[in-house]
């Protein structure tokens, strides 16, 4: 399952992943990346409300199907975190993880990688710097 996970600290308000998203699915506040959260199908609000069964899980993320959507916007007033708007048309947009593109358009433009793709590049991370540490430690002592 591909994940989209944000660092608000490294994050310079460039703007370039709410301009590459193709799906215009995510947006900037104040130095944050807001996007939808791929919630579990059970936990989805948005797609337990859909009337028309229009939004769906696909490989981990939540899709809408944009050939069965009515554009009641009852998804977009359900969202807890506003992932969801109507595009020109009346039609429910939000973010799909990029699942017809070869990468995360917003993670490949992201020029200080405020936005990766994958939970293990974190956890590596925070290993290497408590590795670290607990050398120096060693040293002291």
């Amino acid at each position: 399952m591909s994940e989209l996970i944000s660092n608000p600290d490294l994050c310079i308000d460039c703007m370039k992943c709410e301009r590459n998203c193709p799906q215009n699915a995510i947006r900037v506040d104040e130095g944050i990346p807001l996007f939808c959260m791929h919630c579990t199908p059970e936990k989805a609000p948005c797609l337990n409300i859909c009337p028309e069964e229009a939004i769906e899980e696909l490989g981990g993320a939540i899709v809408i199907n944009k050939d069965k959507c009515i554009g009641c916007g009852m998804c977009r007033d359900v969202c807890p975190i506003g992932a969801i708007s109507m595009d020109e048309i009346g039609i429910a947009q939000k973010c799909d993880l990029c699942v017809n593109e070869d990468a995360q358009q917003c993670v490949e433009y992201c020029p200080t990688n405020a936005l990766i793709s994958n939970s293990k590049e974190i956890v590596s991370a925070k290993q290497e710097k408590i590795a670290s540490e607990l050398k120096r430690l060693k040293g002291i002592m």
